[in-house]
């Protein structure tokens, strides 16, 4: 018998001081049986980084033709394509590609240093390519906020994430790997 997602509801607050976008999203996330809470919790950062009415939650981990989170132009058009971890050559092009912006949220500790210095040429010839790494003892942090329903405040000012919750806080710190020519969200 096959597995089941887990569902997870979220309330976002997001205060981003550096877009001056202010607003609460109702997501809903589905954590496939082989999604760590750490990776679901990731998404929720990649969706903080890029809020926008349109950004939706893909099938990603289940579905290769489908990124992490993306978001459609009213025309259908791919605006933006995020995938998640260390993706292989094929999946950065693809993202590149199909999309006007394309991110990838590298995280896994010193794994994602080794991985950089494998792929920062073929990132380089991407211009619409965002790439932001996330240090492993703040992404694992994050995990302590993960409740099956949550009521979450993200503040983002000066380069850094502030996620809340009534009772803890978690710093991330993103590090920019690379900026597209012309990104679809700034940390600076």
């Amino acid at each position: 018998m096959a597995l089941k997602a887990t569902i997870y509801k979220a309330e976002l607050a997001i205060a981003d001081m550096t877009r001056h976008y202010y607003q609460t999203h109702s997501l809903t996330l589905a954590q496939h049986p082989s999604e760590t809470l750490e990776r679901m919790m990731l998404r929720l950062v990649a969706f903080a980084l890029c809020a926008d009415e349109r950004l939706l939650f893909g099938k990603g981990i289940s579905e290769d033709s489908e990124p992490d989170l993306w978001q459609h132009s009213l025309a259908g058009e791919i605006e933006l394509w995020v995938e998640l971890g260390l993706p292989e050559d094929k999946l950065i092009r693809r993202a590149s590609h199909r999309a006007k912006q394309g991110m990838i949220l590298a995280y896994g500790g010193t794994v994602v240093d080794k991985w950089w210095a494998n792929q920062q040429k073929v990132a380089k010839e991407l211009d619409n390519l965002t790439v932001v790494a996330i240090k492993a003892d703040e992404s694992q942090a994050l995990t302590k906020l993960c409740q099956r329903t949550m009521q979450l405040q993200c503040t983002i000012q000066e380069g850094q994430m502030w996620f809340a919750d009534n009772e803890q806080s978690v710093v991330i710190n993103p590090v920019l790997l690379k900026v597209a020519t012309n990104p679809l969200f700034t940390l600076e």
